[in-house]
């Protein structure tokens, strides 16, 4: 919603490099997500989005589906991270860091996975380090070994405790430790503690998040769907 040009003619080009092609929904957007299959949709993080996430994650047809923010800030991406939303296109939107983003995630989108997939989610997590220090940061992806934060950083080896909720998984506290850090990006990277048994938790949310994916699975080109909204005269229209 609000997502104009030159942004949509470049979402749409990045997406189409991976076998996605864009699909146009102009009106009745909360309802069609109900009703129509679609395998991704891209949100401006804005006053209406929570109506389209609702519907999006509420819907038998679409609760799985990859959500893509767009725009917003750090904490406007907070404020939906209980819709589980995969991740956020910035604005102004430059074409080489969505193409990265894209190629990031755009298995989920295909439901091509390996193995050990790592599954793109922002959600606020909660940090606690073995020096008592306490911050929030927001998680970029999750596997069933490990998470990667953005936010603030600690030395690699640190040894901390984290907790956060993801769409069904109640929130859960986890042992663990940095092993990577990007100070550029202000990432992290965490091993979950082999030791600490609340992990399989997570492990079985992964397994289910990713068994429904694969279980839709039924031809290679998958669409998505893109929605925005032009506030001019009335009109409507979607990427």
């Amino acid at each position: 919603m609000d997502v104009q040009e030159p942004a949509r003619t470049i979402l749409a080009e990045c997406f189409r490099k991976f076998g996605i092609e864009t699909v146009t929904m102009q009106d009745r957007f909360t309802e069609r997500m109900v009703s129509e299959k679609v395998d991704g949709c891209v949100v401006r993080l804005g006053p209406d989005a929570v109506n389209v996430m609702e519907a999006a994650r509420n819907s038998a047809a679409n609760s799985r589906i990859v959500l893509y923010g767009f725009g917003g800030s750090a904490q406007d991406s907070i404020k939906y991270s209980r819709f589980g939303v995969n991740a956020v296109f910035t604005e102004p939107l430059e074409r080489q860091a969505a193409l990265k983003l894209v190629k990031a995630t755009h298995s989920l989108v295909l439901h091509e996975f390996r193995r050990y997939v790592r599954v793109p989610v922002q959600t606020e997590v909660a940090v606690t380090t073995s020096e008592g220090r306490r911050f929030a940061a927001m998680s970029q992806d999750i596997s069933s070994g490990g998470i990667s934060l953005k936010g603030e950083l600690v030395a690699p080896g640190t040894a901390l405790e984290i907790s956060f909720a993801l769409l069904t998984l109640p929130r859960i506290w986890v042992r663990g430790a940095v092993t990577w850090a990007k100070k550029e990006e202000q990432e992290i990277g965490i091993k979950f503690d082999t030791q600490d048994e609340r992990r399989a938790k997570i492990k079985e949310w992964i397994d289910a998040y990713l068994g429904g994916e694969q279980s839709l699975a039924s031809h290679a080109l998958r669409s998505l769907s893109c929605s925005c909204h032009y506030n001019e005269a009335g009109g409507t229209g979607s990427l």
